[in-house]
């Protein structure tokens, strides 16, 4: 059973944190992963399911289940919540993107404005973005802009190359349940990212933490260092150590 204030503990926030302390707060306690998927454990867009993995178990997940608890969390906090559908850019670069429900993201209402929020895309930014805002917003001194995109939105990183399109956002209301196809996709599909390869990652108040096949990055500010892990022991040291996760 969902309980808010089992999960404000989870991501160690008080209960008048603000909606940019709760988000960076997630983002610095849960770690995104689709370790699951290799364990061919099925993921189940249920909010008691959810909470079971994610608080109960100290585990954490890939966009659907994240950003999908958060919601309830934020809802339960007494914000206006509304699921957006994204398709994220292809790691080519070639200005192609996934189908629809590729990700999930929120739009969430506070103090009268409207926000992107997103604790479920990885490396992404710290502290949610104005969905009205279209110049530069810099959030954990990295540039994140939102341009118009017919009908929709374009969510753009700044980069020594420049502008790299993250995804396009759908500004259409949607509900948990319209991803649970893409879910599954992503759970089973060859083609796709998540099981092609593991992943863990989760940012710090200084950096990240990365545990990719066989090697662990740690990033602090300017500085970035990758150390081996040889062997599935090692692996679960790291994924206790450094994640907090044990399988």
């Amino acid at each position: 059973m969902f309980d808010a204030a089992r999960y404000l503990e989870r991501i160690n926030a008080s209960s008048r944190a603000s909606l940019a302390t709760l988000h960076r707060a997630h983002l610095e306690s849960v770690p995104f992963e689709n370790l699951d998927i290799h364990l061919g454990r099925p993921i189940r867009l249920d909010t008691d399911a959810l909470f079971d993995k994610v608080v109960t178990r100290r585990r954490g997940g890939f966009c659907y289940e994240l950003n999908g608890l958060f919601s309830r969390l934020l809802t339960a906090r007494g914000f206006n919540v509304t699921p957006l559908s994204a398709r994220v850019a292809s790691d080519d670069k070639d200005g192609t993107f996934g189908p629809e429900f590729d990700h999930l993201t929120l739009q969430v209402e506070d103090a009268g404005e409207k926000w992107l929020v997103d604790v479920g895309f990885g490396d992404g930014f710290i502290e949610p973005l104005r969905l009205d805002e279209r110049g530069v917003q810099t959030r954990g001194g990295r540039d994140y802009r939102l341009s118009e995109d017919g009908e929709g939105l374009l969510l753009s990183c700044g980069s020594e190359k420049g502008w790299e399109a993250q995804y396009a956002l759908s500004l259409v209301p949607r509900v948990l349940e319209d991803f649970t196809g893409m879910c599954h996709h992503h759970q089973t599909s060859p083609a796709s990212i998540f099981t092609q390869r593991r992943l863990c990652t989760k940012a710090t108040p200084t950096g990240r933490v990365t545990l990719k096949e066989g090697t662990l990055v740690l990033t602090e500010g300017p500085e970035r260092r990758e150390l081996p892990v040889l062997d599935e022991d090692s692996r679960r040291q790291v994924l206790a150590e450094h994640f907090g996760v044990a399988l």
